[in-house]
């Protein structure tokens, strides 16, 4: 297929934990607020002045003096941000927008504020509880946090407008971005798809990462570029999965499966567009505040909610995803140590297996995995196997 213009640029950007859209909205006066984690509601760190970057550390190598500071056995991701941190890879930030969801990464902000990584006069870390399950009353406890521990720190640090009127217009532009990227995850839908589950990657992660109107542009002119882009007539993938897990934000990751011959069809992991990429619908009769906490918690597919009805939504999740997609079979990362997926991984791959049908691989995984032998095996063995279960089914059918 023909390469898409901005592709090799949306790589570059995200070699590093800045970038240059970064860089050119903090020359006109706006500020970087930093967050990891889904609980923290994306479009109020989105408001006014103010733009959100989702953390990351890729060219983090070793990660020894985080591992002194915390754990061996604790979450490498948590760790590779900490020794990024250390190392001064994100004093571009203003802020850090932090959820009390896992201990290693409170930990991780916890060290970033008391060894001052950041030496901003403003800079601010920030947390907000989250409740383990979903009900009425949890609405109410969200939307008071955000507007204690970050909507107010915003205004008393950094002088933004946290008016209901600026954000329902930051709303306004999430909606427009997740309407884009939604489209152009639609054409991996297609029996041959015009785009490749690593190039969704790839531009699904640099709107996280880039401010939404600096990157939006972009991301409509690629999506113009792909509804005129003609497949190759041959499909090289031997097969279609659908990835869910923990946090990726390693394209290596995605590439390495691709090389293998498995299609990412459909991405239901954190950094991922499902949940990220959905619209949020407000009405005008109440707390707008409220009603995105109200949005986050029901879409959220974290494991860190424990009440029956959200395990069973994620499980249902992934088969629609799975059905809606034309995967052929499922896969279950975790990074190493996390502690959430550890409980979701083994119980959910057999789950979807013995009782949903669907072939499934369970893996745990580094949080950078360059290039891994003993993954690409365990990739290859798996493509191979989806493609034995579909000759036997074929014949079957003659």
């Amino acid at each position: 297929m023909q390469d898409l213009k901005h592709l090799i640029t949306f790589e570059k950007w995200l070699e590093d934990a800045s970038n240059p859209l970064v860089r050119e909205a903090q020359d006109e006066g706006k500020y970087a607020i930093g967050y990891t984690c889904y609980h923290m509601p994306e479009v109020l760190l989105n408001i006014d002045n103010c733009f959100s970057v989702r953390m990351r550390a890729p060219r983090v190598g070793s990660i020894d003096i985080s591992t002194y500071y915390m754990s061996n056995y604790t979450c490498e991701f948590a760790r590779s941000l900490l020794e990024n941190s250390i190392e001064g890879g994100y004093r571009f930030l203003d802020g850090i927008a932090g959820v009390d969801a896992c201990s290693a990464m409170n930990r991780c902000y916890e060290h970033i504020e008391i060894l001052k990584c950041n030496e901003k006069p403003h800079f601010f870390v920030t947390h907000t509880d989250v409740p383990y399950k979903v009900e009425e009353y949890n609405f109410d406890q969200v939307a008071t946090q955000m507007r204690l521990r970050l909507l107010d720190v915003m205004h008393e640090k950094l002088g933004t407008d946290v008016s209901d009127e600026a954000i329902r217009k930051a709303v306004e532009l999430h909606n427009e971005m997740c309407r884009v990227i939604t489209e152009i995850g639609n054409f991996r839908k297609e029996a041959n798809p015009r785009i490749t589950g690593y190039e969704f990657h790839v531009i699904c992660l640099a709107s996280y990462c880039c401010p939404t109107a600096k990157i939006l542009p972009l991301l409509k002119e690629t999506l113009e570029e792909l509804k005129n882009r003609k497949p190759d007539e041959k499909n090289n993938f031997r097969a279609r999965v659908v990835v869910v897990g923990s946090e990726i934000d390693d394209l290596n990751f995605t590439r390495l499966l691709e090389e293998a011959g498995a299609m990412v069809v459909a991405d239901r992991y954190c950094y991922g567009s499902f949940p990220g990429r959905e619209e949020i619908k407000l009405n005008d009769h109440e707390d707008v505040v409220r009603q995105i906490a109200r949005h986050y918690m029901l879409t959220s597919e974290c494991p860190r909610y424990m009440a029956e009805e959200k395990v069973k939504q994620r499980k249902d999740t992934v088969d629609k995803l799975a059905k809606e997609y034309g995967a052929d079979g499922i896969i279950y990362e975790q990074m190493k140590y996390c502690d959430f997926w550890a409980f979701e991984r083994p119980l959910a791959s057999h789950i979807m297996t013995e009782e949903y049908g669907w072939p499934t691989l369970s893996i745990d995984r580094s949080y950078n995995v360059h290039n891994s032998g003993q993954l690409r095996t365990r990739f290859q063995a798996f493509v191979e196997a989806l493609e034995i279960k579909k000759i036997r089914k074929e014949r079957e059918v003659m």
